[in-house]
């Protein structure tokens, strides 16, 4: 994001007043830079004395942008830090201002300077999927990289908003939404087709023809054409009572009247929106919530809350203009944007992402910016509300734990396994700005023995603290934990406490065991720190509370890990003991039928299609599932 002064302001490089050593030798540093870096567009990056990049930014011209920082004591105080810090800069010329805010915005989102306002948003957004490669399109709920053949659909704000229009138009153009491997090999209608989710093309239920009408009618829906699509299924109602089908009028009646409520839900002002999302920004003193909901084809697909606490003087429409670009960065591009505050440098937006931004202060749209607004505003104040709240009880904790000050990063620990097998350790993060699931990370268990959970932890420590150098560390760091929760007691307090004596970094870390209590009732939990007797908290206290739901967030990820990896174990062994399948056929089986068990129920005819499959070892696969 770009800082907070006008690029075309003239700032002298001249300076009499006398600045502070850290500040002045910073402004030297700049002023050094200025002399090699000429007058084009480009990004820059301020970096501190151990390489960190500091602060990124874009400029039309480079040396006019970056010669106002020699000027520190004209600058808010956030900048005069970032100033103070800097030691090196260096410079990426570009042809075009555009290509420099396409630069800058990769940029931060991979680099995530200290002094920029970031996007904390490292999540995909699912999308609706038609398919084309089969014979039959199927609608699907899909997130990742759009790597596979179709017609996609999106994005939703959540797979919520995606489940419930997948059933409304299930509901309404019945397509299958079963696998490949499923489809082929039915011989009878599924029990989609008897609720009435599907015509059952599976079985010959309906025409290549029929089908391809419903196939027509959805993708026209989810293009926006509902009218359209409304009007050719009233037609063929009228049709089939004249022709005095009861039953299929019957049928087209009740999907009509489900499209018709989708209309009056969605409201005029969404219908005639077309592809577009609705930006909302609200500030409360340091405080921030920009609000994006998703329109495509004149239908919701829902929304999306994001927050920040600003750090010095930065006006609204940098924040916005900062937001977008890098929310854009690596998303889809809808045709329009409607904001409630025009973004600075909004010409240079439009121009990288080839988009169209306006205000909608008038006009029939202006009532969704109106929405979205309200709906910031709302979600700003619960936030807060929170947010408050969770910083008094984190103050309570680091208080009840002797910690010196709030902990800026909890690390929770958790074991998850049967009876010795797939054994997993997992870690979750924490913040006070809640979980950071980026950080979380699972150690598959190698060495302990089976079902010995002290060894299990020790060995967990020792992957997570072993290969850190003493000198390295750096308690004020972000990525240094200021508090480690065990989910255990006394023993395995004590197994992590051997590890961090062997490794000499007990000194930086507090340690704190938490156990449930008697019948592993949950309120009564007991809570175990070194050099103290075990103590328990109110049930009622909203530090318990707080730490439940740390303990139970990394019980959750453990025990998810461990049943994929199971999961995974058990899929791979049917096939790791048939005769003559290795790692290269056993990717092919289970590429083209889906899974193992379909690989188990096919026929030897369907083996035999498969690339690397002769008739021979399709006869050995099916006879290893099949004989008796």
């Amino acid at each position: 994001m770009s800082e907070v002064e006008a690029e075309d302001a003239d700032f002298p490089v001249a300076n009499d007043v006398a600045l502070p050593p850290l500040l002045a030798e910073g402004v030297g540093v700049i002023k050094a830079s200025i002399r090699d870096i000429g007058d084009s567009a480009g990004v820059y990056r301020m970096l501190n004395e151990t390489g960190d990049v500091l602060y990124v930014g874009k400029a039309k011209r480079l040396s006019k942008r970056v010669v106002s920082y020699t000027r520190p004591l004209l600058l808010p105080v956030r900048l005069q830090r970032m100033i103070a810090q800097t030691r090196r800069m260096e410079f990426i010329k570009t042809k075009t201002e555009a290509e420099a805010l396409l630069l800058e915005a990769n940029l931060i989102k991979t680099l995530k300077p200290k002094y920029n306002v970031l996007l904390k948003d490292d999540k995909s957004y699912p999308y609706i999927l038609m398919t084309d490669r089969a014979a039959y399109p199927q609608l699907i709920k899909f997130r990742g990289k759009p790597d596979k053949d179709g017609t996609y659909f999106g994005p939703f704000a959540s797979a919520w908003a995606v489940n419930e229009t997948l059933s409304l138009l299930q509901r309404v153009f019945m397509l299958r939404n079963c696998t490949d491997s499923y489809f082929a090999a039915r011989k009878t209608p599924c029990l989609q087709y008897h609720i009435k989710r599907c015509t059952a093309p599976c079985v010959g239920r309906v025409s290549d023809e029929g089908y391809g009408v419903q196939v027509k009618d959805a993708r026209d829906f989810l293009s926006g054409k509902t009218r359209d699509v409304q009007e050719r299924l009233t037609s063929a109602m009228t049709q089939a009572s004249s022709n005095q089908d009861y039953e299929t009028a019957a049928q087209l009646r009740d999907r009509i009247k489900v499209l018709t409520q989708v209309q009056s839900r969605q409201g005029l002002n969404a219908m005639s929106i077309g592809d577009a999302d609705v930006v909302a920004l609200v500030a409360r003193e340091q405080n921030v919530c920009v609000q994006v909901f998703f329109y495509r084809g004149g239908q919701s697909y829902g929304n999306k809350s994001y927050f920040w606490e600003l750090d010095g003087r930065v006006s609204e429409s940098e924040v916005i203009g900062g937001f977008l670009a890098q929310f854009y960065e690596a998303r889809p591009v809808p045709k329009r944007v409607y904001v409630n505050v025009i973004p600075k440098e909004v010409a240079v937006i439009e121009t990288a992402y080839h988009v169209q931004i306006r205000d909608a202060k008038r006009g029939e749209v202006s009532g969704l910016v109106e929405l979205a607004v309200r709906n910031a505003s709302d979600s700003l104040l619960r936030h807060l509300a929170e947010k408050g709240s969770d910083r008094k009880i984190l103050r309570d904790m680091a208080e009840l734990f002797g910690l010196e000050d709030v902990p800026q990063r909890i690390e929770i620990y958790d074991n998850s396994h049967i009876s010795g097998t797939n054994m997993i350790g997992a870690m979750v993060v924490a913040s006070p700005d809640g979980f950071e699931k980026k950080a979380y990370r699972t150690y598959n268990i190698k060495m302990a023995g089976a079902s010995d959970d002290y060894a299990m932890m020790r060995e967990v420590m020792l992957r997570r603290f072993g290969k850190i150098s003493l000198d390295s560390i750096d308690i004020s760091s972000k990525d240094w934990p200021s508090l480690l929760l065990i989910d255990g007691g006394a023993g395995q307090l004590s197994a992590v406490h051997e590890v961090l004596d062997e490794l000499g970094v007990s000194d930086f870390l507090t340690v704190v065991g938490i156990a449930k209590g008697e019948k592993r009732n949950a309120g009564r939990e007991k809570f175990f720190m070194k050099g103290r007797e075990m103590f328990q908290l109110p049930i009622h206290d909203p530090v318990l509370h707080y730490l439940q739901r740390l303990r139970d967030e990394a019980h959750r990820f453990a025990i998810g890990t461990h049943r994929n990896k199971r999961a995974k174990a058990a899929l791979g062994s049917q096939l790791d003991h048939v005769p003559g399948i290795g790692a290269k056929r056993k990717k092919a089986l289970l590429l083209h039928f889906g899974s193992a068990k379909a690989v188990e129920d096919a026929s030897v005819e369907d083996l035999a299609k498969v690339d690397g499959i002769s008739r021979v070892t399709a006869e050995q696969i099916y006879n290893f599932f099949h004989s008796v």
